[in-house]
């Protein structure tokens, strides 16, 4: 069964549709990539899968259980949104770490937080906080950063900084992972230990949507490759196959001249 079912999502900003008929699904374990030129939907697309936008159309389904439903509006509570945003982590392209936490408080912060809810709160404050760092710190191991869990954002390279964000998205063990152009704010340099990165948790199997201009990356680590254009989904399938045998003429107009840049 597919983690995730997209089905009609429309997006509209005033009398623009941003979004149109978007359908797709992901397997577990699986690696998605989004591609396509600035302005055609893609981020967008992970801002609603997100809850950060609400289409105006359309229904999304993670493990089975439909957790958007556009025909059936409901005011959710500050709760339920934090409740369905846990199935996806996002990191951003400008890393949004906060500036006057450490590493490891970054990415600790929202699991503390998490952690009030439980009714073994008070109790085993200290053990649970305790088991929190412990996780943090396994996190940012797993990133290359061990040495780097007391530093400032502002002490890390723009590539260590992403890291800590990759770190921060996994804390809460989402069943989705997505990457919103991951590297596009890095220099060439610090774009490669990102990917280095991603590439770890592709061969571990963890389930992605990454939002990318790497060609040669998205060929060689996702799955499956959606192209997207002017809102819609012009193009999906295997990733090799959609990069180096396109069907669709306007695929081959893109991918030709981004090999040309």
């Amino acid at each position: 069964m597919a983690v995730l079912e997209v089905n009609n999502i429309e997006k509209h900003f005033g009398s623009t549709r941003v979004l149109k008929d978007v359908s797709f699904s992901l397997e577990k374990g699986n690696a998605l990539a989004i591609i396509g030129s600035s302005g055609s939907g893609k981020t967008t697309l992970l801002r609603c899968l997100n809850f950060l936008e609400t289409p105006n159309q359309g229904t999304i389904a993670v493990n089975g259980e439909t957790i958007f439903d556009a025909s059936r509006p409901v005011k959710m509570s500050d709760k339920e949104l934090r409740s369905k945003r846990l199935h996806f982590g996002m990191v951003f392209q400008a890393f949004h770490l906060f500036p006057q936490y450490t590493a490891l408080e970054n990415v600790t912060l929202a699991e503390k937080l998490l952690a009030q809810e439980r009714p073994d709160y008070k109790q085993n404050r200290k053990q649970i906080l305790a088991e929190i760092e412990e996780h943090g710190k396994e996190l940012l191991a797993q990133m290359g950063l061990a040495d780097r869990t007391g530093h400032y954002p502002h002490q890390l390279s723009g590539g260590q900084q992403q890291r800590v964000a990759i770190a921060r998205a996994l804390a809460l063990k989402p069943d989705i992972l997505c990457f919103d152009e991951p590297t596009s704010a890095l220099d060439p340099e610090l774009t490669g230990e990102v990917l280095r990165v991603i590439r770890g948790l592709a061969d571990q199997k963890t389930t992605m949507i990454i939002v990318t201009h790497e060609m040669a990356f998205a060929r060689d680590v996702a799955d499956q490759i959606i192209f997207m254009d002017d809102g819609y989904i012009v193009e999906q399938g295997d990733a090799k196959q959609v990069i180096n045998h396109p069907k669709e003429e306007r695929t081959r107009q893109f991918l030709s001249r981004y090999s040309q840049g």
